[in-house]
């Protein structure tokens, strides 16, 4: 089996608000300062507790889909502001929301800098799917490919095979937010570490499902939650930095739907 088993996904139970947030990434506030947190993320691979702490929660109302992370960090860094630079070579966070067929994939740093993908499984991807349309062209649009020849990590081990990545692909609507409680960038002193505060409308889904999403009690998705850091050591592989996850993937692979946390919709 690629990665988890079953046993290993955590599900998490998001709630209901009645008002809508404000996001500026500031957690103090409520509800955030009184929601239930999520367990502590753990390593990616071995699934032994992180050496640095870092926790989400998730609130819904008829909208949005709230996300919130809470990471500690003693030196906060990050340097790249263009969106949709590569995020994933500096410190960050991640959330992937998986769709039929496909799934989304977002990144942010410590200055709110973001980088957001769609992928689409090459096998559903065929003329006259809900996919052949001017939004997925792979003619016009910035595509990329995901588990091919070159992708090194993936290649001939997931047991789907090869997506489609769309890399101009935005997520309408969406809001996000950074808080660091130090000072960024600056080796001189300690800091606590950073929040991150997010919005994704419901709207926004339809890509993902093919359909309007109309959120109520009882829905579940399948969403995962990841954090990497740069190597801290010379000489470590600069691709493959330590990851860590709500749920473990049993390997160094944060791309596989199946693994994704339950996120559970309750009142």
């Amino acid at each position: 089996m690629y990665g988890c088993t079953e046993e290993d996904i955590v599900h998490y139970n998001c709630k209901r608000i009645t008002n809508q947030i404000c996001i500026d990434g500031n957690l103090d506030k409520f509800p955030w300062n009184k929601v239930e947190k999520s367990k502590p993320f753990v390593d990616l691979v071995s699934g032994e507790p992180a050496p640095m702490n870092t926790q989400i929660a998730s609130l819904w109302d008829d909208k949005n889909l709230y996300i919130a992370f809470w990471i500690e960090e003693p030196n906060v860094k990050a340097k790249l502001t263009e969106r949709d630079s590569l995020i994933y070579y500096e410190n960050d966070v991640e959330v992937f929301i998986a769709g039929e067929d496909c799934y989304y994939e977002f990144q942010i740093n410590a200055l709110g800098t973001i980088y957001e993908v769609f992928y689409i499984w090459q096998d559903a991807y065929k003329k006259g799917s809900r996919f052949d349309t001017k939004e997925f062209d792979l003619v016009t649009r910035k595509v990329d490919v995901l588990g091919g020849f070159q992708d090194v990590i993936r290649f001939g081990k997931h047991p789907r095979g090869v997506r489609w990545a769309f890399m101009d692909w935005d997520y309408l609507g969406i809001k996000s937010a950074v808080n660091v409680q130090g000072t960024l960038n600056d080796d001189l002193d300690i800091d606590i570490g950073w929040t991150v505060e997010l919005a994704f409308p419901w709207s926004g889904m339809k890509s993902l499902f093919g359909k309007e999403i109309h959120p109520k009690k009882d829905d579940s998705f399948r969403i995962n939650f990841s954090r990497f850091e740069i190597p801290s050591v010379e000489n470590q592989d600069p691709n493959k930095h330590p990851g860590w996850s709500l749920t473990p993937h049993k390997i160094y692979d944060s791309h596989i739907p199946r693994c994704f946390c339950y996120v559970h919709l309750t009142d």
